[in-house]
């Protein structure tokens, strides 16, 4: 049977102040819909799985802590379909645990792993693209599937796949993974751009979760015996005394470390890539939601409050909430600024330092929960 998985880990430190420790950036409703309406990253996840696996084998992994801020948001899950990490250990291991909760469930069990991270359009695309995927893995249990995004242009904070020998029967749209390579340098992410031999890495995956957990346990061997503990008691009363106990011990790394880049030289499985030919934003940082917003004449892009400006360009504007509406910033004689403007803090920072937010909130991290 089918089964998906949104990861929704992350802390979404760039997008402070609004991003925090309580309401982490896939949980904030701050992305405007044609409605008028808001809503979070990680609700357009899940709109996205409509009709692409049933209700009821959707799943989120997230931080146990967020279980109830995801149940009061998004009510068409259920509590047993959060699969909540007593403490971040990065993707392989939220990947394992799903893995093994669906091989628990049904020996032969495939599944998507979704991120709750970017806006994907058109939807129906990027349907047709993970059915490929499923469709692939249900062919042919040892193939792991990645996914591919055209570039269009040679971003440097994206990894890349090369496209090698096409997949007979998908009409050109799956292929062979050549290599993984991992946040090029620029001369080589415009040569990658360049051949059109080379992909953006989605982050998104579909895997047969024996499959995935026998390469976790060749690849993973220690973290492997802890997942296994939790397979044993995953449906018992230990089930989540053993979840507490084991996964602070899982040693940190990401899917594609962890299992993609060593299985690509392995003999038994095979790793296919499927082009999705979607817009793709990560949104992960302020200038990158900016790209959501209609900019004005002078390039200012604002957003929930209202913006008075002279002889100002390129800013980014954002309030967070309703009584923002009633709030105006005034900017005279100010370029290319990030101000954003919550009730409890108010960010401004030049838009070429964006990823300092970061460095900041490791300096601050107490005064800026």
């Amino acid at each position: 049977m089918r089964y998906a998985m949104i990861m929704a880990g992350g802390s979404g430190t760039r997008l402070w102040p609004m991003s925090r420790d309580g309401q982490p950036k896939q949980l904030i409703d701050f992305i405007h819909q044609p409605d008028g309406s808001r809503a979070s990253l990680l609700k357009l996840a899940a709109d996205r799985l409509e009709g692409l696996v049933p209700q009821n084998r959707q799943y989120i992994c997230t931080g146990a802590r967020y279980t109830d801020q995801i149940l009061e948001s998004l009510t068409s899950f259920t509590k047993d379909r959060i699969l909540g990490e007593p403490q971040p250990r990065d993707t392989v291991n939220a990947v394992a645990f799903a893995a093994a909760v669906f091989s628990k469930e049904d020996p032969d069990a495939v599944f998507s792993v979704l991120t709750a991270d970017q806006l994907i359009e058109p939807a129906d695309v990027f349907n047709q693209s993970m059915d490929l995927g499923y469709k692939l893995v249900e062919e042919d249990s040892s193939r792991l599937v990645t996914f591919g995004i055209k570039p269009d242009h040679p971003a440097t904070g994206y990894g890349y796949i090369e496209q090698g020998k096409a997949i007979e029967g998908t009409e050109g749209q799956a292929f062979e993974v050549s290599r993984f390579v991992e946040k090029p340098p620029l001369e080589k992410a415009e040569a990658y751009l360049a051949s059109g031999r080379y992909d953006w890495n989605a982050g998104m995956f579909v895997f047969h979760a024996k499959t995935f957990l026998d390469l976790y346990r060749r690849y993973m061997p220690t973290n492997a015996e802890h997942i296994d503990a939790l397979i044993d008691a995953w449906g018992t009363p230990k089930q989540q005394q053993v979840l507490d106990d084991i996964y602070p011990r899982l040693e940190k790394t990401s899917v594609d470390f962890g299992i993609m880049e060593p299985a690509n030289s392995a003999k038994d499985v095979t790793i296919v890539g499927v082009k999705m030919d979607i817009t793709w934003l990560d949104v992960g940082s302020w200038p990158s939601y900016a790209e959501t917003i209609k900019p004005d004449a002078d390039d200012n892009r604002t957003v929930g409050i209202n913006l008075a400006s002279h002889d100002s360009k390129g800013n980014i504007v954002i309030g967070e909430g309703a009584s923002d509406k009633d709030h105006t910033i005034a900017l005279v004689g100010c370029d290319d600024l990030i101000i954003v403007r919550t009730d409890r803090a108010t960010l401004v920072i030049p838009k070429d330092r964006a990823q300092d937010i970061k460095k900041l909130h490791q300096e601050l991290q107490a005064e800026l929960k």
